[in-house]
């Protein structure tokens, strides 16, 4: 009898990529999946690192799967926790069978390990997909240096996969019935140039992905990278969606970030994007509390997102991480205050948010339904932001044109036109 594996994945789509990696050597090797962990022999946990909150959800997740997997069951802990801290964390999970990166082949029977992982996930196959989308990981690591930022320190430099491999697992994937395809990468605008040389090649892999499946979606944008090219790309490939890794609007405080712009340039180019492209859709992320911040740096932010009035946005705590530039700077700003400020954003753009859902009311819009009675149109990335509720009788997979009847917060409803 075959032996099952469950896989528990937490973190970015970059991780449900390499998950869906994991996956497909599994299958290659036998084992087949598992209802649930419980009665798995397998038990894999795909951990995330990028902040404190997100460390100890990994852990948290590992301790109770050690507790719900069934007696003999094997117990393995990868992804980014396991490539950052190795040799540390296995000593501090003896519940765990293996702490293994990514170079090493998770198998059963595997003893515990921290060697540093010794190839990319990358090119490895990937099973059947059941969705009518997917996550593509177009390159590994980040060269890169921002302030608040430990990934270059455990995914390593930027490793860009050759574009015939990403056109190769692109065809696999329409093969299967997927019509959207995510391109994603720790800094997905520089595919192509790693540590300083070759040329940035986002471009015409966009071209190549799109020639294959009906809808093309770009997550992770630095925004100095945005050029004339790519907006003209992005605009022309259906999906008019603009995910900016902005993280604050602040000049002074961005240079202590080690991070470009400001948000005279930042609304500069948002509103030359709308401009050309009215239905344009944008998203970003900040960090609120970066050592340093003052309450001219806040309202200068606040002043932005009312102004650029955003699609989506998502606020996040400053997390000091070990080995970062920032871990070692002073003006630390208090939690109560960083919670105050938490709470100012995020109710602001949840406003903005609902407004602009509101305003979709009448107007026909293009939707892939995803699944039974949930669909997307192209401001709403997948897992990500709200969804479309659509009837439960429109064909999985299908590109339908709807009319929107209602907005609940994040949410729409619709009808077929």
């Amino acid at each position: 009898m075959s032996r099952s594996f469950w896989v528990e994945t937490l973190g970015c789509p970059k991780n449900q990529v390499d998950s869906d990696k994991l996956t497909g050597t599994m299958l290659a090797g036998g084992l087949v999946p598992a209802a649930g962990p419980e009665g798995a022999d397998l038990v894999v946990v795909n951990t995330c690192a990028f902040i404190e909150e997100a460390r100890q959800e990994s852990i948290d997740t590992v301790l109770a799967l050690a507790d719900r997997k069934a007696d003999g069951a094997e117990l393995v802990v990868t992804g980014c926790l396991a490539e950052r801290y190795g040799g540390e964390l296995a000593a501090a999970l003896p519940e765990a069978d293996a702490v293994v990166g990514f170079g090493v082949p998770v198998t059963l029977g595997a003893t515990r390990s921290s060697r540093a992982p010794a190839l990319d996930l990358l090119n490895l196959p990937r099973p059947p997909h059941a969705a009518p989308w997917a996550y593509v990981k177009v390159a590994e690591g980040c060269d890169r240096a921002c302030g608040f930022c430990a990934i270059p320190t455990f995914r390593g430099r930027q490793r860009s996969r050759e574009p015939e491999a990403i056109v190769a697992e692109v065809e696999a994937l329409a093969a299967s019935g997927v019509r959207e395809v995510v391109l994603v990468a720790q800094d997905l605008a520089a595919y192509g140039r790693d540590q300083g040389r070759g040329e940035r090649r986002i471009v015409p892999v966009m071209a190549e992905v799109g020639a294959r499946v009906d809808r093309v979606r770009l997550l992770y944008l630095y925004p100095s990278d945005l050029t004339h090219a790519l907006i003209d790309a992005v605009c022309a490939s259906g999906v008019p969606y603009f995910d900016l890794s902005l993280q604050h609007t602040s000049a002074p405080l961005l240079r202590r970030m080690r991070r470009w712009g400001d948000g005279d340039r930042f609304r500069r180019r948002i509103d030359a994007i709308r401009a050309r492209q009215p239905d344009a859709a944008f998203r970003s992320s900040f960090i609120v509390g970066y050592p340093g911040e003052t309450e001219a740096d806040h309202d200068d932010l606040l002043a932005f997102v009312d102004d650029a009035q955003l699609d989506w946005a998502g606020f996040f705590a400053y997390s000091a991480e070990d080995g970062t530039y920032a871990a070692g700077l002073d003006g630390r700003v208090t939690p109560g205050l960083v919670a105050e400020r938490l709470a100012e954003l995020r109710e602001r753009q949840d406003g903005i948010t609902a407004r602009r859902r509101d305003a979709l009311i009448g107007e026909v819009i293009e939707v892939l339904v995803d699944a039974p009675g949930v669909a997307r149109g192209h401001r709403e990335a997948p897992e990500i932001d709200g969804i479309v509720a659509v009837p439960a009788d429109l064909p999985v997979g299908g590109l339908v044109k709807v009319r929107v009847d209602g907005a609940a917060g994040p949410d729409l409803e619709a009808s077929p036109v």
